[in-house]
């Protein structure tokens, strides 16, 4: 099963990808947020262009685990996307994606700009990849598989 997971930014998107067999995790692209029909129209074209059977987009929930703006208008957006698309689109923890990202870069010795340019895309492939390794695990083990954020 292929997966597209996504990264929710104030001014952009990060999409990552699965293999086919759904177990890596993989940058994809950074998609400018001019607006919420242009976002959701570009990932519509990813989902179909890649054979996506589930998208995953990373819930920003505050470190006591609540929800702020950021959260509700990442709700809206998956809203949208649920609206526009006839595959499952679960919501999942993110905390602390962006600046494991930004760790992951600097320890690869990437150059500012490039980090800057990928930070987006990289966050999305960490929130992907989270996700498929629980999946990995309650399969193991025969447990539901579960988002960390609402399955909504």
């Amino acid at each position: 099963m292929r997966l597209l997971g996504i990264d929710v930014g104030t001014r952009r998107v990060g999409v990552a990808l699965s293999d086919p067999t759904g177990v890596i995790a993989q940058s994809l692209t950074v998609l400018p947020r001019r607006s919420w029909e242009q976002v959701v129209g570009a990932v519509v074209a990813l989902i179909r262009r890649h054979r996506v059977e589930r998208v995953v987009v990373g819930l920003p929930l505050r470190l006591d685990g609540g929800e702020g703006e950021a959260a509700a208008n990442v709700r809206k957006f998956a809203d949208r996307l649920r609206d526009a698309v006839e595959i499952p689109v679960v919501l999942e923890d993110e905390r602390l994606s962006t600046a494991e990202a930004e760790r992951v870069m600097l320890e690869a010795d990437v150059d500012r700009s490039t980090r800057r340019a990928r930070r987006d895309a990289v966050a999305a492939a960490l929130i992907l990849q989270r996700y498929l390794d629980r999946g990995q695990a309650s399969t193991r083990t025969g447990g539901e598989e579960t988002s960390g954020g609402d399955p909504a």
